[in-house]
């Protein structure tokens, strides 16, 4: 439903097909076909892919993305979802994320449907993310594992720290693959951002309700929000741990920083028994944060992490690139401050033979005089 609604948006057929057979998998095609769904015309994307019991891990699907001939921002897109899934499914049935034996979400459809809407995003050109409170249903559903309560389990986890809207409707009215796609894309959920509307799409589920057209709705704009300049939503991750090192604690920071964190530091705490420890603790982006949530179980041995959604006000800067004495140092300059980047300063000062400090100044006044 999420690929076509984006098709209905606008994006473009032939490219979504074309991206994805850069995944270089036979036996899959996607058509479309218009529909109605309680008066409202919309278009459902018809994948098909006979092999439906084809189970695969989660290091399969993270091997075929990593291997196919894709554009980077739909292989990251779609990394982080099945990452999300993966994190998700591990955490229900007591496994690593490694180690997650996909059923429905591993056949060739739910990859298609995935990487997909992924390239359907790009053939729009989306650059942010934001959905509305996400709708679950009642009762009970049918799935690989047998009879599962609704919301199933998968989407509860995948929906922690989100904002849902319960609906009397006994059939399953997000799935895992549309609650990763919200946990791993979506920067923002709550009422809609303020925007300059340009289009809008509908895509159709199989079933046609009697009181409610079962379609989702995307709307795709241009900001207009200038009171948020500068606001961005990131997530907070953090863990407790009374069991590692001081090393471990140190690698595990420039790991994660290494591997896309926006920032990472420890706190010391005191735990249950009096038991001095320390909290390990990330921000990350939405789209960032279940990978580095894998990083953190990886380099600490943690058994869980905390995530929360956070706004942050980021001031404008830029990075201006300034020439000491034959050594080039950046220099980030925004309204406030003006501060060049330590490690090259320091670089260059070792080379020269001169202070840190006396690099640091003259680089920031450079940057200053353009």
């Amino acid at each position: 439903m999420t690929l076509g609604a984006l098709l209905d948006a606008g994006a473009e057929l032939g490219f979504v097909i074309s991206t994805l057979e850069g995944l270089n998998v036979d036996g899959w095609s996607l058509t479309t076909e218009q529909v109605d769904r309680n008066g409202i015309r919309a278009t459902r994307a018809v994948v098909d892919a006979p092999e439906q019991h084809h189970h695969r891990h989660w290091s399969d699907i993270r091997l075929m993305l990593e291997q196919a001939s894709l554009p980077d921002r739909v292989r990251a897109r779609a990394l982080a979802v099945f990452e999300a899934l993966a994190i998700a499914e591990g955490d229900i049935h007591g496994v690593s994320p490694e180690d997650v034996h996909f059923h429905e979400v591993g056949a060739l459809d739910a990859i298609v449907d995935i990487v997909g809407s992924c390239a359907a995003l790009e053939s729009l050109g989306i650059d942010e993310i934001a959905s509305g409170p996400v709708a679950v249903g009642v009762g009970s559903i049918s799935a690989a594992h047998g009879i599962l309560p609704n919301p199933p389990p998968a989407v509860v986890n995948l929906l922690k720290g989100i904002a849902t809207v319960s609906v009397d409707v006994d059939m399953e009215l997000t799935t895992p693959t549309g609650a990763a796609i919200i946990n791993a894309l979506a920067e923002q959920v709550g009422p809609m951002p303020d925007m300059t509307i340009s289009g809008s799409g509908y895509g159709a589920g199989t079933r046609d309700l009697v009181d409610r057209a079962n379609v989702t709705q995307v709307i795709i704009g241009t900001s207009t929000d200038t009171a948020s300049d500068g606001i961005e939503t990131v997530i907070e991750l953090s863990t407790n741990l009374d069991d590692v090192t001081g090393e471990t604690l140190g690698d595990a920071i420039t790991q994660l920083m290494d591997a896309g964190a926006l920032d990472a530091w420890v706190t010391p705490i005191v735990m249950k028994k009096g038991r001095p420890a320390h909290t390990l603790s990330v921000l990350a982006t939405p789209v960032d944060s279940p990978r580095l949530v894998e990083l953190m179980m990886a380099t600490t041995g943690t058994l869980g992490v905390r995530t929360r959604q956070i706004q942050r006000t980021v001031a404008a800067r830029r990075i201006v690139t300034v020439s000491v004495d034959g050594h080039d140092v950046d220099v980030k300059v925004s309204d406030f401050r003006v501060k060049a980047e330590f490690d090259q300063a320091l670089k260059a000062a070792d080379a020269l033979g001169v202070p840190v400090t006396e690099v640091a100044a003259r680089a920031e006044a450079l940057a200053q005089e353009t």
